[in-house]
Parts: C-alpha cells; structure tokens; sequence
C-alpha cells in the first residue's frame, strides 16, 4: 500500500504543450483539491498541507505553474493571465473531476479568472489565500521587487537567505538553508531562483497597467456562484481590511477567515491553521 503522505509526481499538458510538473497526494478517488501556488513559489510550497490533506482523504493535486518549479518554461515567454487559465481548465480536464481550487497570490487570480470561462464549470469551490480583485498596490509591488531582483544569481545560498530573510521581516531566519534548494539552482557556481525570469516582466505590466485586470477580476467575483473562502494574513501588505470588505461585498456569500500572525505568505507562515481552515471548508462543502 503507497504511503499518503509521499507524493506521487504527475505530468501534465498546459497551454501549446507545454508540460507541467505536479504532485498528487492521498487516495485517487478522494475529493479532489488543486493547490496553485504564488509567483516565484513552486508546488512545494504547499507539501505539509497536501500530505495532511492526503491523509485526511482527499485527493490532493500540487501544480508547478509554467516557468516555475519542474514545469516547462515558455518558450515562446508566454506568462500572460488568460495562458495560466487556460492551463489550468486543460489540467482539470486532465484530471477528470470537479475541484476546489485553492489558490495563493498569482495562483488564485488564475483560479479566479478560470471560473468565469465555459470550462470553469470543473471548478466547485474556491479557495483565494491572501489575494482579492484590488490588492494594495504598495504590497503587490514589493512582491515583484523581491523576484525582480538578484537576476545575477547569488555566490552562496547564505546570500540567498539573507535576501528572504529581508523580504520577510516577520519570520525569524532559517539557521538550516537547506529549504532553500528547492527554490534555487546552482549554475557555474552560483545559485538562481529557480524560475524563469522573463515571468516578472509582464508582472511588471501588469503593476503599471492595473485597470484591464482589475476589471476583468471584479466581473469574474461577481459572477461567483460556488462556494468561495478568502483567507488573510492579519499583517498582510497586499489585502488591507478594505480590500478584504470591497470582495465581500462583490462576493456577499464568500466566507473570510483571518490568521493572525501570518502576512502575505499566510499559508506558510501558520501552515497549521491554514490547513485547518482548508479542510474544515472542503468538509463542509461536502455535507
């Protein structure tokens, strides 16, 4: 009998071909749950919480988006949103059933989007960590200041931790960087981010070009119909209370629960209680 709490990696077809990389945790026949991480993140960021979530039954799907992780990177350097939504409605027909889509940062304006399309009919409940229609510009952009930077790569993987360890001031430095080679790669002796580069710069398009997305965003919350869970990090720079209220009020039937202590990376920062949260909701969506 295959031990749960060890993923099985799968391979999967995206937009043009192109091949993701994903890990499926728990039982093939359990209620399917799709992790989609943030940008820079890779599918490993949310390996305690499918293991749980495995071992609690259900069937858990962890994706590489393109250009990170073990995913292809475009080549033709495609990273636009409508291209990560159509990768992700080609995954879950893949996969062959409806699913909670839980989606952080990136990720879950992906899940947001895909829900709007004919196809997002695959999609029954939906998860959005720490992101909503009208982020906190201020916020968003240290975000892409952070994967913008050290495009040189790093002499020692002591630098790289440095360099996370400013871009998130409220958690206390690793002693062990080991964590850090799944995000890094060494090349002729230096260590890079492991994802693709050119990704930030429509990042970047997006930051100064904010109304087309906003829009597009806002329209697919109000058409929401399924069950919808927004979960914040109480010190989060990138969903203020504002924000948080404006989505309720687009999405009145959407449930909010707050982690205090965890800021925009609220999945890591209390992974426990986001695991909770997740699993109390897809319960209760079964019921």
């Amino acid at each position: 009998m295959n031990n749960l709490l060890e993923p099985t990696r799968l391979r999967l077809r995206g937009a043009g071909d192109i091949e993701l990389a994903a890990d499926q945790f728990g039982p093939s026949d359990g209620p399917l749950v799709v992790f989609l991480h943030g940008g820079g993140q890779n599918r490993h960021s949310w390996k305690q919480t499918g293991a749980r979530l495995g071992a609690a039954g259900m069937r858990v799907i962890t994706l590489d988006a393109r250009g990170h992780g073990d995913s292809q990177w475009a080549p033709d350097r495609d990273y636009q949103r409508s291209t990560m939504v159509r990768d992700l409605l080609l995954v879950l027909d893949q996969l062959g059933a409806p699913a909670v889509i839980v989606g952080a940062s990136m990720g879950g304006i992906t899940g947001l989007l895909a829900t709007a399309e004919p196809e997002g009919k695959l999609i029954s409940a939906l998860v959005l960590v720490d992101i909503v229609p009208r982020p906190e510009r201020k916020g968003v952009s240290r975000v892409i200041d952070f994967l913008s930077n050290h495009r040189d790569g790093f002499d020692t993987l002591e630098q790289a931790a440095d360099a996370v360890a400013e871009y998130l001031p409220h958690r206390p430095r690793p002693k062990n960087t080991d964590g850090l080679l799944r995000n890094l790669r060494e090349r002729d002796g230096r260590w890079y981010w492991h994802w693709d580069p050119d990704l930030v710069d429509d990042l970047h398009d997006r930051l100064e070009n904010p109304a087309g997305i906003v829009e597009q965003t806002e329209e697919a919350a109000r058409s929401l119909r399924i069950p919808v869970l927004l979960v914040r990090g109480m010190r989060s720079d990138v969903v203020s209370d504002e924000g948080a209220e404006e989505f309720q009020r687009l999405v009145p039937h959407a449930q909010l629960v707050e982690i205090s202590g965890a800021a925009h990376t609220a999945a890591s920062d209390d992974n426990d209680s986001f695991t909770d949260v997740v699993e109390r909701f897809v319960l209760s969506i079964r019921e």
